[in-house]
């Protein structure tokens, strides 16, 4: 039995509901957050299969409760927090057609929740053995890999995560924890869409490969699913 913990969350669909089954598969025990648990048979449906896995309701953008959840855990070691909800927001939204409160929301979620997330449970990363923070962020994030343009709302959100990584990874390293920024690729989920290259397995496993072996030589990075760096 691995003696090793990590909290996922989106844990109820997609890629999230993924990592929790790889996880559960090899060992951990796996912290399952997602807003609605009774709603989400699957990840249920997941737990009764693994008893390694504790589900727990949280929405993430809901700041009193992340601290209530981690004041909760108080004491419990957290291996890897692996901050995975997000959302992508109105789709096809051109220049000029932008929605400042929808791209609040998308900020919200995918920027500043994953930041409040960590400074809840800095204490259950710090007792740990291994100290990892890791973001699902995108390529699409990446200035330098910006050729087609648009997609203002959640692209800006993945790039703002991204610096967010980035301060966390010097921030912290004084804790030995260290902070990575992850592109799970184009998976084909309610987000990816049915045309997207990959599935989720494919892409859970190789996220699990890069989140079981990091560390501080890897900590403010930005990662693909294959182990590639990818530019800010």
């Amino acid at each position: 039995m691995i003696d090793s913990t990590v909290l996922i969350t989106g844990a109820n669909r997609g890629i999230g509901l993924e990592l929790c089954a790889q996880f559960a598969a090899d060992g951990w025990q796996v912290i399952a957050c997602c807003r609605n648990p009774d709603s989400a048979k699957a990840l249920q449906a997941l737990g009764e299969r693994y008893p390694g896995i504790e589900v727990q309701a949280l929405e993430v953008t809901d700041y009193a409760r992340v601290d209530e959840l981690a004041k909760r855990l108080e004491g419990r070691p957290i291996d890897i927090l692996l901050s995975n909800a997000g959302i992508y927001g109105p789709k096809g939204v051109a220049f000029g057609k932008v929605d400042p409160a929808a791209w609040r929301e998308v900020l919200e979620v995918n920027t500043i929740a994953p930041l409040m997330l960590v400074q809840a449970f800095v204490s259950h990363l710090a007792a740990s053995r291994q100290k990892l923070v890791a973001v699902i962020s995108s390529k699409v994030g990446s200035i330098a890999d910006n050729r087609s343009g648009g997609s203002y709302l959640y692209r800006s959100s993945k790039t703002a995560v991204n610096q967010v990584v980035k301060s966390l990874s010097i921030d912290l390293a004084g804790r030995g924890i260290a902070v990575i920024s992850l592109h799970p690729g184009w998976v084909q989920t309610d987000m990816g869409g049915p045309d997207a290259e990959i599935d989720t397995a494919e892409s859970v496993a190789g996220l699990k490969s890069i989140l079981q072996s990091a560390g501080s030589a890897q900590s403010g990075r930005f990662l693909e699913y294959n182990g590639k760096q990818i530019p800010w």
